[in-house]
């Protein structure tokens, strides 16, 4: 159970602290004179890479923080967004080595603590929920700032920090298809005078996947320490290492049988197609880095963000492919066995003046991002003799063999140098300006055939915005942006694709009123992107013309009373391509709200309760359409001794069977979920 303080209220200059903590020491100073009385408000760091106020800042962000991930008990990074606008999950299931995400129609890029996670094909980075301090989403087109990116947006994933004070959880949970987890979250000052602090989360974490004979095993470690070398200067080394070994969950279904009638009825919603005594999943992925933060004087302020990381997998991974006849169908799989290495830093200066009307923030950045994909690969595409979709029979197949695998190195290199300058004038005007210039440098070699493709792309990105701030705090706002994406994986035929570039107009407004504890956010979008991939009809993804998204956005946050929190969200995305047709696996509409209530005093003193519901409509892929859903979620807690406390969490509560979309292949939603967890922290 949570306790009321569960979503603390924080006022605005101690929001901007935590939310930045390298935030320049004038910037601070100077919204403590103007801010000291205003109501609360959520902040971010994404969206401008400064301590900014999320309702005053021309930019469309989310944030959801540690204690709504505890509240939900969010499990996958794909879980985190379902009660806020603009992003769609959950449209391929649940997938036990993906996470699946897409904002305002489009796909996104991932980072974590502000440097870039490469997902480069079946390369998959998965951050660990555990191990998070808050995730953000930034919609729409984010090259200013991040370099390259779909235009879609970013997810950037802060992990949990070393703190100033002594403090500790233990976390053991257990739930239906077999889940098994035991979390250890230790953090304090390692000196008397705390100038070093550290932080050691770990975790093991083990579950059934959504399909027959699926599963995955975790084991993560995550320590930090942070170090104030003196007044002006502090580093924090952040590291993890995680470990994942199970059979992968291949959701692929044909339409025939999910959305379409057969004479033998519909496929089950948990049968599996692949092999799950030949089928494996390996990752281990460590990542080693640092944040450094030096103010040199009143007005100017140096950061720098570094990471190095490593993964290994080894997947194998059998998929249903084509109908052959009224019962059976062929069969792919995918195989790759390799390793991925990536170094990534950002240098930042930031400068902060002010005259008696105006106050200005001028970011100038560098940053660099190194990738290397070094694997065996195959993909067969009539893999073992045919199986039954409705009585399946594993193990007439033939393992890949060595005539068979791929030598492939793919090498990726890009530097950018950013400029951005945010002015504030008479505390009622908010104007953005930026640009970026990005150099890439791709290289695809087949080791195997000794071929070689290069791909050398430079792009100038351009941003800008401006926001007129209220009295009452009603805050209008108009902004533009651009992305730049060169594409470090290859076509069916082993060519690399073209860059993708986006670009998107937004008119919005944030209204954040002094006497409440909350936010809303409304906003119109129009985005576009060229050199669009999209699935072919024989299943590949192919690179084809433009895709656009116009839509409408609504979201609030906030209290409603003291103890009852509602969270609510409209979500209308019309996303098409180039020849009008509307774009696979994303609906027009989405909607959810989630109410949670916390007693305090009298016979259910605390005692948390809290339920959303989460509608999707429905989507189309070409001529198939598929169907609309509501889902139901639910949770209880109690806190029934100093420092323990209980908690039930229930996704799909009705254990709804859905599709929840079609894109070639079609794949049935989440099944029902069921997790209890015990805690007690220090």
């Amino acid at each position: 159970m949570l306790h009321r303080d569960f979503f603390p209220r924080r006022p605005l200059v101690c929001a901007i602290a935590l939310s930045m903590p390298a935030a320049a020491g004038a910037l601070t100073a100077h919204a403590q004179e103007v801010a000291i009385e205003s109501a609360p408000v959520v902040v971010v760091g994404t969206a401008l890479k400064v301590a900014t106020p999320l309702v005053e800042t021309p930019r469309p962000v989310s944030t959801v923080e540690r204690e709504e991930l505890e509240l939900r008990n969010v499990q996958q990074l794909d879980e985190t967004f379902r009660y806020r606008s603009g992003v769609l999950s959950g449209h391929y299931g649940s997938d036990n080595d993906t996470d699946w995400l897409k904002v305002r129609g489009f796909d996104h890029s991932t980072y974590q603590d502000g440097l870039r996670i490469y997902r480069e094909g079946f390369y998959q980075w998965l951050p660990e929920p555990f191990g998070l301090d808050r995730v953000e989403v930034f919609k729409g087109p984010s090259s200013i700032l991040y370099g390259e990116a779909p235009p879609g947006g970013l997810i950037n994933a802060i992990s949990k920090r070393p703190t100033d004070t002594a403090q500790g959880e233990v976390n053991l949970q257990v739930g239906n298809r077999q889940h098994r987890q035991i979390g250890i979250d230790s953090s304090g000052p390692v000196t008397d005078t705390g100038d070093v602090r550290y932080r050691l989360v770990g975790l093991y974490k083990e579950r059934d996947g959504d399909l027959d004979h699926t599963d995955n095993e975790r084991y993560y470690f995550a320590p930090s320490l942070a170090v104030d070398i003196s007044d002006a200067t502090s580093v924090t080394f952040l590291a993890s290492l995680q470990k994942d070994d199970g059979v992968p969950v291949n959701g692929f279904k044909l339409p025939y049988g999910t959305v379409e009638s057969t004479p033998f009825g519909r496929v089950g919603r948990s049968v599996n197609y692949s092999e799950p005594g030949y089928d494996r999943n390996q990752r281990t992925q460590w990542g080693l880095g640092y944040e450094l933060r030096h103010t040199f004087d009143d007005t100017w302020s140096f950061e720098q963000d570094l990471r190095y990381s490593e993964m290994d997998l080894n997947l194998t991974s059998t998929y249903v492919l084509s109908q052959l006849d009224e019962r059976r169908a062929t069969r792919g799989l995918t195989y790759r066995d390799g390793t991925v290495d990536s170094w990534t830093v950002d240098n930042r200066m930031v400068g902060n003046w002010y005259t008696e009307r105006t106050e200005n923030t001028l970011l100038v950045g560098l940053d660099y991002q190194n990738l290397g994909i070094r694997g065996d690969e195959a993909d067969d595409y009539a893999f073992g003799a045919p199986i039954d979709l409705f009585a399946p029979q594993y193990g007439n197949y033939t393992p890949v063999a060595p005539e068979q695998i791929i030598r492939r190195d793919i090498d990726k290199e890009q530097t950018g140098v950013y400029l951005q300058n945010q002015l504030r004038i008479d505390d009622r005007w908010v104007l953005l300006g930026g640009v970026r210039y990005d150099r890439a440098e791709t290289e695809n070699t087949n080791r195997t055939a000794g071929t070689r493709e290069r791909s050398d792309d430079s792009e100038l990105s351009w941003s800008g915005g401006a926001m007129y701030l209220g009295e009452n705090g009603l805050n209008p706002y108009i902004s533009y942006t651009e992305s730049f994406q060169p594409v470090g994986q290859v076509d069916g035929a082993g060519a690399l694709y073209d860059p993708r570039k986006g670009e998107q107009w937004e008119v919005g407004v944030k209204y954040a009123p002094f006497e409440w504890d909350g936010y809303v956010t409304a906003s119109v979008f129009d985005l576009s992107e060229n050199n669009t991939l999209v699935t072919s009809p024989a299943g590949f993804q192919v690179q084809e013309g433009e895709r656009t998204s116009q839509g409408f956005e609504l979201e609030g946050v906030g209290y409603v009373t003291d103890a009852l929190r509602a969270t609510i969200a409209y979500t209308y995305t019309d996303a098409r391509l180039e020849d009008d047709e509307r774009a696979s696996l994303i609906p027009r509409h989405q909607a959810s709200s989630w109410l949670d209530y916390t007693a305090a005093g009298g016979a259910f003193d605390g005692v948390t309760v809290g339920g959303g519901v989460r509608y999707v409509g429905s989507s189309v892929d070409g001529d198939t359409r598929v169907g609309d859903y509501t889902l139901v979620d639910a949770m209880i807690g109690y806190e029934f001794a100093d420092g323990w406390q209980a908690q039930v969490n229930i996704n799909n509560l009705t254990d709804k069977e859905y599709v929840a979309s079609c894109d070639y292949w079609c794949y049935f939603g989440e099944s029902r979920s069921v997790i209890g967890s015990l805690s007690y922290r220090w």
